[in-house]
């Protein structure tokens, strides 16, 4: 992708696009698997168990956990998000990266060519990944009839105003157009702490960085 314009120069949305407002999920660290990885974890013929229904239709929170094994540390206990997956991804904060002992990139979910690798372990077993470790690019989800009300099509690049006690602009916000989406900006856990979000809270669309295509 190409980088940003910085908000300098970036255009303004007009006061009726900046009233209008979208929920904001803060997306904790999880793991996406292959079905062939997840009976590598669990066991043959396992299959997810469907445990919390998350913003996106179709998409859930599982029963199955696994823990994160790095060159220096490990983080237990992390949830895999269904349905299975084509490929194995492991979705990260910027600053457990340090934990374990890599470096990663920031990606949109799904680009994780040349990225970090580490361990998976499971009750079953272990998958060593060679890469599929990233931290998710912050991003709007939103179906065709949100774009054209927010004036904003797939692919733009966009800042978003969060109000509360730490008040905060986020740039470099993907949008992400699709009838199979539900309006709702995705964060990680460092982003959600640093402009403190608290469950209801919502963005509030602040300028046009970058039009797709440009």
């Amino acid at each position: 992708m190409k980088e940003a314009m910085t908000l300098d120069r970036a255009s303004m949305v007009s006061p009726e696009i900046a009233a209008l407002a979208f929920p904001i999920s803060v997306s904790a660290h999880h793991v996406h698997v292959t079905q062939q990885d997840l009976e590598t974890l669990f066991g043959p013929g396992h299959t997810l168990t469907p445990r919390t229904a998350l913003s996106q239709p179709g998409q859930y929170a599982a029963e199955e956990q696994v823990n994160l094994i790095g060159p220096k540390g490990r983080i237990d206990r992390v949830r895999i998000l269904g349905p299975v997956r084509p490929e194995t991804q492991v979705e990260i904060a910027l600053t457990e990266q340090y934990r374990l002992g890599i470096r990663i990139p920031v990606r949109m979910s799904g680009d994780i060519d040349q990225s970090a690798g580490l361990i998976l372990e499971g009750p079953a077993g272990r998958v060593e990944l060679e890469k599929g470790v990233i931290a998710a690019q912050r991003h709007i989800h939103m179906t065709p009839a949100d774009a054209e009300r927010f004036g904003i099509h797939d692919g733009d690049v966009v800042a978003v105003r969060v109000d509360g006690e730490r008040r905060l602009i986020f740039g470099n916000v993907i949008i992400r157009v699709s009838p199979k989406f539900a309006l709702d900006m995705h964060i990680d856990t460092d982003e959600g702490n640093a402009a403190g979000v608290e469950p209801g809270m919502v963005g509030h669309l602040y300028a046009i960085e970058k039009r797709a295509g440009n």
